[in-house]
């Protein structure tokens, strides 16, 4: 599950702090009181742990819920900490080695056909790439024809 993925980044985030912690308890329990209920968002809120292992503990019990509580945590942290959602591990996309290297595969395949396959294969080559250019010398030609 993603909440899983991004537990151990949320609850080592400095941003994460009382306050947030807090405006997400609240939001979750005064809009979807069937997820997170008064008795738990007042355990959730207590000042007497510290905020990372009230955190730690909301997520496991989100987690527990299912999908929808997870869901709406995600939505709570969208809409109060955009910055801290959108650098979560699961948000961010992951180009390993693969992505890379294929990349470099279709640019060396690019180079090998330009270089290689002749004056038409060039063309299209040209075309494919530089549309705008090739816009511009046709429109240049027949203005030329024209004169």
């Amino acid at each position: 599950m993603q909440l899983q993925r991004d537990a151990h980044f949320l609850c080592s985030e400095p941003r994460m702090d009382t306050q947030l912690v807090d405006r997400l308890v609240l939001q979750l329990n005064r809009i979807y009181p069937q997820i997170l209920s008064d008795k738990e968002a007042h355990k959730f809120r207590s000042l007497s742990m510290p905020t990372k292992v009230r955190l730690t503990e909301l997520l496991k019990h989100l987690h527990g819920k299912g999908e929808e509580a997870c869901h709406e945590f995600y939505r709570g942290l969208h809409i109060h900490a955009e910055d801290i959602y959108w650098s979560l591990p699961t948000r961010v996309r992951q180009r390993g080695p693969m992505f890379f290297l294929s990349c470099f595969s279709f640019v060396f395949g690019v180079a090998m056909l330009y270089y290689y396959g002749g004056e038409t294969c060039r063309m299209s080559v040209e075309t494919y790439l530089f549309p705008q250019q090739n816009f511009l010398l046709s429109f240049e030609n027949q203005f030329l024809h024209i004169s």
